[in-house]
């Protein structure tokens, strides 16, 4: 009986220490043994340690706080987690929502684009420029409703116009191009930003032309001058290359103020020089030849 109320003691001393470093080696465990109940002679020790092991546990050393972190308290750190990740999952799905209106709108426009430029192909067939510009212009009323939509469609997220605006920028860019050639074919002159801006109804300060679109714009309409002036070489009209290289060496003059980055602007900008190379080819040939009007080399000066 002895043995086993001091093996009893040594264990208990044991387990103190490891649940509770900080207890004192000193401490006189006769003040737990006297709130143990009285155990028979015939019980065994060992079944009273639960016992003890569970008012042990009682003393302080575990803060309320610690407690509640462990447990999963109201403000624990998946609660606010699963909150951020809805209002983001909301986020996106209005996003998304919004990105397909303006698609469908884009659709619109790459289709009334294509029919504008099958239009303009046939200015290249020698056909009369008034007819084909006639034609040509009854898109541009559907392309300027279109912008309109679109614009309605931004301005519902304030300040987000660059957020979307990859969205639709190579169509802008195309029908600036076809909108320049159309102005240069009517006027001889390049059509001006803000004159672009008021075919389309982008005059607004939420959904305006963006100045680079209109230059990659303006870029593509100089792809266009060689083939015309070949087509119109070839159908009779020699005096064409003269003005089309005039356009062309002022317009080049006036991209070479720009300081552009080396992006596809810039690329676009370099393909200009051999659009000009082949009208000046072009000129040159027909200069040669002969061809060109009387007094054409002193007004081309």
């Amino acid at each position: 009986m002895k043995s086993a109320f001091r093996n009893a003691y040594f264990f208990t001393v044991s387990l103190s220490r490891s649940l509770n470093p900080n207890t004192n080696p000193n401490l006189n465990l006769s003040l737990i043994f006297h709130k143990l109940p009285l155990l028979s002679t015939t019980t065994t020790t060992y079944l009273s340690l639960p016992l003890l092991i569970s008012r042990h546990r009682k003393a302080p050393g575990r803060s309320f706080s610690t407690t509640l972190a462990m447990s999963g308290g109201a403000d624990s750190p998946s609660t606010s987690l699963d909150k951020q990740f809805e209002e983001l999952r909301s986020k996106l799905e209005e996003s998304g929502r919004l990105r397909e209106k303006i698609r469908a709108v884009v659709l619109e426009i790459e289709s009334t684009t294509r029919l504008l430029h099958s239009g303009l192909l046939l200015v290249h067939q020698s056909r009369p420029v008034p007819e084909v510009l006639e034609k040509a212009k009854a898109q541009i009323g559907v392309l300027k409703g279109l912008y309109d939509r679109l614009a309605e469609i931004i301005l519902e997220c304030p300040g987000q116009y660059y957020r979307y605006h990859g969205d639709w920028r190579s169509e802008t860019q195309i029908v600036v191009s076809l909108l320049t050639f159309m102005h240069w074919l009517e006027t001889g002159n390049l059509l001006m930003h803000t004159e672009a801006q008021e075919k389309l109804g982008l005059n607004s300060l939420e959904f305006g032309l963006d100045i680079e679109d209109y230059l990659i714009g303006v870029c593509f309409m100089s792809n266009e001058m060689p083939r015309y002036v070949v087509n119109q070489v070839t159908a009779g009209d020699y005096d064409c290359p003269r003005k089309v290289l005039k356009f062309m060496t002022d317009l080049h003059a006036a991209f070479r103020m720009l300081n552009l980055r080396n992006d596809f602007l810039r690329k676009k900008f370099d393909g200009m020089k051999y659009d000009l190379r082949r009208v000046e080819e072009v000129y040159y040939d027909v200069k040669i030849r002969g061809l060109t009007a009387t007094g054409d080399s002193n007004g081309n000066q």
